[in-house]
C-alpha cells in the first residue's frame, strides 16, 4: 500500500543484459554499462563490460531516496571513445507498480528511448474562464492561464534554462489565437524549479459579426466543452538542435464549466507525436531483482516500546534471544536486517557492546579457529555497515589521493603474459605495480591513529574474544598465525581496505567505476594488499595464477608482516579495557623527549614509552619508570603555545586534579605523532575534557584567558579525533520504523520460531527440520521477547492504519504533494475507497 513515506529505500541487484543489438561495425561487440535513474536523474552506474552482447554486472546498490518519483528506470549505454555514449534501450518501472517485482529476479525487455517521452517534474497552473459582456450587450468568453511555478524538471547536459509556452486548441487541434501561436513565458536561467508567475489571456468565443481575421469564430458556446489548454516545458539550448523539450500538459475546457477557476498542481506528461519505437524484441533484456519500501516515520514516542526492547539487546543473555538477534534469524538476508540495526545502535552509541555480544556467541559456536568470522553471519554484515558508515571518511584520507592518481596517470600494470599489449614491457608493468603495492600498503599501515574508535573498539572486542575462546584449547595459534591478528586482518583487510580499492566508487572514492585498464590495475593491486593483510606465510600458494605467485616474491620480507601486526596491533587497541585481560601490554610508541612537570628549571631529557595499559617515562631505555599514567586517567593531548615557556613543538598531556605533563618533542612531526597516537588511545576515556588551555599557568594566571584561579575551566575546545560525530548523521526513529516494517513482513517467521520455542521446551529430542534454521539457545527467554516483539509489531500497524484513514479524509488530489497525474495516489484512493465501502 503506498500512501505518503518519510521515508523510501530501495535495494537493487543488477545481474545481466542479454542479446543486445549488434553493433554496426566489422567487430559487432559492445563495451555496455547500465545506469540506475530516478525518472531522468542518473543515481547509479554500474563497471564497463567490454566486447559483449550479453554483458555480466552482478552488481547491488542500496540506497535511501530523498524525493519522490515517478519512475526508477535502468538505461543501457554504449560506451564511444570519440562521441557521446549511445543509449541502447531502457527499462522503466513506474512507482506503482515496483511492488509486483518485489525481492525476485525479472527479465524485462528493453524499451526504446525517445527524447519526447524521457519527461519528469510538475507544473503549478491557475486557470479562470470569464464572462464578459461587450458594448453590444454580447456575451464573450475568455480564459486566463497563470503559470506560477515548476518543480523538479530534468537537467539536460548539465543546465536547466527553463519556459513554458501556452496554446488554445480546439476539437481538431486547430490554434485558435492565429496572432501568436504559442504564448511564451520568460527563460529561467540556471534552475530546474523555476518560479515564473506570468499570465495569459485568451478568448475563447465571439460573436459571429465580429470579423478579425486573427480570431477563431465561435458561436457556440458548447464548442468549448471540446477545447484544450496546452503548456509545454522546454530548456532554453544553445545547440544547433534547437531547444530541448522538456514535457507538457493538456487540459480540457470542459471541467471549467462546472467552476470557473480551478488551480491545482500537474504532473507533466510525454508527448505523443506518434512515433513508432522499434520492437522490444530488437534491443535485448536486462534482469534485475528490486526491493523497494515505504515508511512513514512517526514522532519518537511511538517507538519507545519497540526501541527500548532492540536497545538492551547487548544485555540479554544469551544474545540470541535478543529483539536485534531475532531479526537476523528471521529475515531473508542477513544484509537485510544489519542495515537499520547499525544504524540505530550507531545513532545511541550502543553499536560497540551489541557487536560485542553477537559476536562472542559466533566465536563460542565455531569450532574451527580457521573459520573465525568467515561465514555471512549477523555479526560479519553489522561489522561491515559499521564499517561502511564509520569509516567513510577514514578511507578518504588514506586511500583516495593514491586512487585518484591511479585513475588519471594510467600507468600500465598488467602482469599477466597472456594479457600484455602491444608494446608493454613486463617487467616495466611489475615495477610499476609493485610502486602503487607499496604506497598503499605503507599509508594504510601507518594510518592506524586515523582509525575511527568505533572501528577499534570493535577489533579490541574481536580479538579479546577469539584469544579467550581458543587460548584454553591451545588453539592460540593457528600453524604460525595467532588468531588475535587473524580475527582483525579478516575484517580490516579482507572486508574493508581490499574492496575498497576493488571497487572505489562504492565507497564514494570516485565518483563513477573506473575504466577497464585502471579497474584491472586495482584488482591486481586488492589482491596483494588483501594477501599481505592475511599474515600467511605460505602467501604464493595462495594465488591460483602463476604471475601473481611470482609478482608476491617481491614482498616475501619479514618488514611487511612486523608492519601488518604493528598496524593491527595499534587499532585493537582500545580505552574500554580490563587490564587483567590482555597478558602482555602492547607497545604502540616509544622514544627520547623533553619533559616538564614542575619548574622552569626541571626539563630534562627522558624515555618516553606508551603501551595500550599506559604511558610511561624513564631516565634512559630499559630503566625502572620514574612516572606512570594509566590511560584512562590521560583526559586531554593538546598542543601548547610557545608563549608559555618560549620553546617549540611542545604538548601537553593533561590528567585529573588539574596535573598537566609538559612535553618538548624533538621535531614538528615528533609532536604531532605523539598527539594523534596519545588521543587516539585515550579517546574513549569517560572523564575525557572538552575544553583545556592552550597556555601554561605562569606568575598566577593562565597566560592564554588571563584567569586567576589555576581551577578555572579551559578557554578553547579540545580537538577531536573523529571528524564529525556520524550519531548526528542517522534519524533513529526511521531507523526504528524500518525494522518495524522488516518485523512486520517476516511476521510468519517470527510465529513459526515462536512454534520452535514452544517445541523445545517440551520436547528434548531430535529437532524438527522446519525449527532447525533457527538459533534458539534459550527458548522460553526467546519465547519472552518474541511475545513483545509480535506485541510491539502490533500496536504500530494499529497506528499506521489510522493514520492511513485520517490521510485518506485529508489529502487533496492536484496539490503539490500529490499532483494531478500521481497514478501511484490513485491507486492508493481507490483501495482506500474500497476498504471505506466494505467497512460501512
Amino acid at each position: 500500500l503506498i500512501y505518503n513515506p518519510s521515508g523510501f529505500f530501495s535495494f537493487l541487484s543488477l545481474g545481466e543484459a542479454k542479446n543486445l543489438p549488434t553493433y554496426p561495425g566489422p567487430n559487432k561487440m559492445r563495451d555496455c554499462y547500465c545506469t540506475v535513474n530516478l525518472d531522468q536523474e542518473e543515481v547509479f552506474r554500474t563497471k564497463i563490460v567490454e566486447k559483449s552482447l550479453c554483458p555480466f554486472y552482478g552488481e547491488d546498490f542500496y540506497c535511501e531516496i530523498p524525493r519522490t518519483f515517478r519512475h526508477l528506470s535502468f538505461y543501457i549505454f554504449d560506451r564511444d571513445v570519440f562521441r557521446r555514449d549511445s543509449i541502447i534501450g531502457k527499462v522503466a518501472i513506474q512507482k506503482e507498480d515496483l511492488q509486483k517485482y518485489h525481492n525476485r529476479d525479472t527479465w524485462f525487455q528493453l524499451q526504446h528511448v525517445d527524447a519526447d517521452s524521457e519527461v519528469q517534474g510538475k507544473v503549478h497552473l491557475e486557470l479562470r474562464l470569464s464572462e464578459v459582456i461587450t458594448d453590444t450587450g454580447v456575451v464573450c468568453h475568455k480564459l486566463a492561464t497563470r503559470v506560477l511555478e515548476c518543480q523538479g524538471l530534468p537537467i539536460v547536459n548539465g543546465q536547466c534554462d527553463p519556459y513554458a509556452t501556452v496554446t488554445l486548441a480546439g476539437p481538431s487541434r486547430q490554434v485558435l489565437h492565429i496572432q501568436s501561436e504559442a504564448k511564451k513565458t520568460k527563460v529561467k536561467k540556471k534552475t530546474n524549479n523555476p518560479h515564473f508567475d506570468e499570465v495569459f489571456y485568451f478568448e475563447v468565443t465571439r460573436p459571429s459579426s465580429y470579423n478579425k481575421k486573427s480570431h477563431f469564430d465561435i458561436e457556440d458556446v458548447d464548442e468549448v466543452d471540446k477545447m484544450e489548454i496546452r503548456v509545454d516545458l522546454w530548456n532554453a539550448s544553445n545547440l544547433k538542435f534547437g531547444d530541448e523539450f522538456l514535457g507538457e500538459l493538456r487540459l480540457p475546457l470542459k471541467f471549467l464549466r462546472q467552476s470557473s477557476s480551478y488551480e491545482a498542481w500537474y504532473f507533466l506528461q510525454p508527448r505523443d507525436n506518434g512515433n513508432k519505437s522499434l520492437k522490444p524484441d530488437d534491443l535485448g533484456s536486462l534482469r534485475l531483482n528490486v526491493v523497494y519500501t515505504e515508511d512513514h516515520v512517526f514522532s519518537s514516542d511511538y517507538y519507545s516500546p519497540l526501541r527500548d526492547l532492540l536497545l538492551k539487546s547487548a544485555d540479554v543473555e544469551p544474545v540470541s534471544a535478543s529483539a536485534a538477534h531475532i531479526l537476523g534469524e528471521v529475515c531473508r538476508e542477513k544484509q537485510e536486517a544489519a542495515i537499520p540495526l547499525v544504524r540505530l545502535f550507531l545513532h545511541y552509541g550502543r553499536i560497540v557492546p551489541f557487536i560485542s555480544a553477537i559476536a562472542n556467541a559466533e566465536v563460542k559456536r565455531t569450532q574451527d579457529p580457521n573459520t573465525i568470522f568467515r561465514g555471512n553471519s549477523l555479526t560479519s554484515k553489522c561489522i561491515d555497515e559499521t564499517m561502511k558508515l564509520a569509516g567513510m571518511h577514514y578511507l578518504q584520507v588514506t586511500l583516495k589521493p593514491i586512487i585518484d592518481e591511479i585513475c588519471q596517470v594510467h600507468k600500465p600494470c598488467e602482469i599477466d603474459p597472456v594479457k600484455l599489449k602491444d608494446g608493454e614491457n613486463l617487467e616495466n608493468n611489475r615495477e610499476n605495480l609493485r610502486q602503487y603495492v607499496d604506497r598503499i600498503f605503507t599509508v594504510i599501515t601507518k594510518s592506524g591513529v586515523s582509525c575511527p574508535t568505533v572501528m577499534c573498539d570493535i577489533f579490541f572486542s574481536l580479538r579479546e574474544s577469539a584469544a579467550k575462546r581458543f587460548q584454553g584449547e591451545g588453539l592460540f595459534l593457528i600453524g604460525d598465525l595467532d588468531v588475535r591478528y587473524t580475527a582483525v586482518s579478516s575484517f580490516i583487510f579482507l572486508r574493508f581496505f581490499a574492496p575498497a580499492i576493488l571497487s572505489p566508487n562504492l565507497f564514494q572514492l570516485t565518483p563513477h567505476h573506473p575504466d577497464p585498464q585502471t579497474s584491472r590495475t586495482l584488482t591486481l593491486i586488492s589482491k596483494t594488499i588483501q594477501t599481505l593483510g592475511s599474515l600467511s606465510k605460505s602467501k604464493s600458494a595462495n594465488f591460483k595464477e602463476s604471475y601473481m605467485a611470482t609478482f608476491y616474491d617481491y614482498f616475501n620480507e619479514q618488514k611487511y608482516a612486523d608492519a601488518v601486526k604493528n598496524f593491527l596491533d595499534l587499532i585493537s587497541s582500545s580505552g574500554r579495557r580490563d587490564h587483567k585481560s590482555i597478558e602482555q601490554p602492547i607497545l604502540l610508541k616509544e622514544g627520547a623527549q623533553g619533559r616538564k612537570r614542575f619548574g622552569m628549571k626541571n626539563f630534562k631529557k627522558r624515555w618516553f614509552r606508551l603501551t595500550n595499559h599506559e604511558f610511561t617515562y624513564q631516565k634512559s631505555k630499559g630503566d625502572h619508570p620514574l612516572c606512570s599514567i594509566p590511560i584512562e586517567n590521560i583526559l586531554a593531548v593538546e598542543r601548547l603555545e610557545e608563549e608559555s615557556f618560549k620553546m617549540k613543538n611542545m604538548f601537553q598531556v593533561i590528567q585529573p586534579e588539574r596535573r598537566v605533563l609538559y612535553i618538548q618533542a624533538n621535531n614538528c612531526v615528533e609532536a604531532k605523532d605523539w598527539i594523534d597516537i596519545l588521543t587516539k588511545v585515550s579517546q574513549c576515556n569517560k572523564k575525557r575534557l572538552t575544553v583545556y588551555h592552550p597556555s601554561a599557568y605562569l606568575n598566577g594566571h593562565w597566560l592564554c584567558c588571563k584567569a586567576t584561579a589555576d581551577n578555572t575551566p579551559g578557554c578553547t575546545p579540545c580537538t577531536g579525533g573523529l571528524p564529525a560525530n556520524i550519531q548526528l548523521d542517522i534519524d533513529g526513529d526511521r531507523e526504528t520504523e524500518r525494522i518495524y516494517s522488516l518485523f512486520n513482513l517476516y511476521m510468519p517467521k517470527l510465529e513459526k520460531m515462536q512454534e520452535a520455542c514452544g517445541s523445545k521446551s517440551v520436547y528434548d529430542g531430535p529437532e524438527e527440520e522446519e525449527y532447525s534454521t533457527f538459533i534458539i539457545d534459550d527458548p522460553k527467554e526467546t519465547y519472552k521477547t518474541l511475545k513483545l516483539i509480535i506485541e510491539g509489531v502490533a500496536t504500530l500497524e494499529q497506528e499506521h492504519a489510522q493514520y492511513k484513514r485520517d490521510k485518506f479524509k485529508k489529502t487533496k488530489y492536484g496539490s503539490q504533494e500529490h499532483p494531478i497525474g500521481d497514478k501511484s495516489f490513485q491507486t492508493y484512493i481507490r483501495q482506500q475507497s474500497e476498504i471505506s465501502a466494505h467497512s460501512i
